[in-house]
């Protein structure tokens, strides 16, 4: 089968990923599998032009097509933060822990904690030429305190509309199905089907 590169080391995001593109008959490999270890500078100012970043460059290093993304949490409250910066928010170094806990300091006396989480993902050929970008996103609110020990990132601070669980308390079959990533998936499969010429 056909490789498909998913260009990043998160192990989670990895693992949802595999799971969102099993329908499809394709061999979903990450950059530890195939021995890439450099890290890409996400110096865009948007999902997109990260995703597109790193697709782009990952591509080249590897010479097999890619898939990125690059995605993360709007609070209206935080006038659009994290944002692009929600895997740095609390520092380079710091764990997912000390993320939300930012954000929940950060949203302490909020009356609205409206939020969504926002997925943008980018395809490149195997030389880096980007063939296919969409976006996808995951309404909700931002909870008092974390709840649940699934998922990762911002999971157990966020609760999508029309559910009473967090992402991470929610199981991963339902997770995979409503979240801003499987949204964003979903758009990009039809470019996949195209792109590896996949029948079924």
């Amino acid at each position: 089968m056909p490789q498909l590169l998913i260009a990043t080391n998160n192990a989670g995001k990895l693992r949802e990923l595999q799971d969102m593109l099993s329908v499809l008959e394709l061999t979903v490999v990450g950059l530890r599998e195939i021995g890439i270890n450099v890290d890409i500078a996400e110096t865009g100012t948007t999902f997109e032009a990260n995703a597109v970043i790193k697709a782009s460059e990952y591509a080249r290093l590897a010479g097999i097509p890619t898939l990125a993304d690059d995605s993360g949490l709007v609070i209206d409250h935080l006038g659009g933060r994290p944002g692009v910066y929600s895997a740095r928010y609390a520092g380079e170094t710091a764990t997912d822990e000390e993320r939300l806990q930012k954000v929940l300091v950060e949203m302490k006396d909020a009356s609205e904690r409206t939020a969504r989480f926002v997925c943008v993902t980018a395809l490149a050929d195997a030389v880096g030429r980007v063939v296919a970008s969409v976006s996808g996103t995951c309404e909700g609110i931002i909870t008092q305190r974390p709840r649940g020990l699934s998922g990762f990132g911002y999971d157990p601070i966020f609760l999508p509309k029309g559910f009473d669980k967090t992402f991470a308390e929610i199981d991963s079959e339902t997770k995979n199905r409503i979240s801003h990533r499987a949204n964003a998936v979903a758009k990009i499969i039809p470019f996949l089907r195209g792109f590896f010429n996949i029948l079924t």
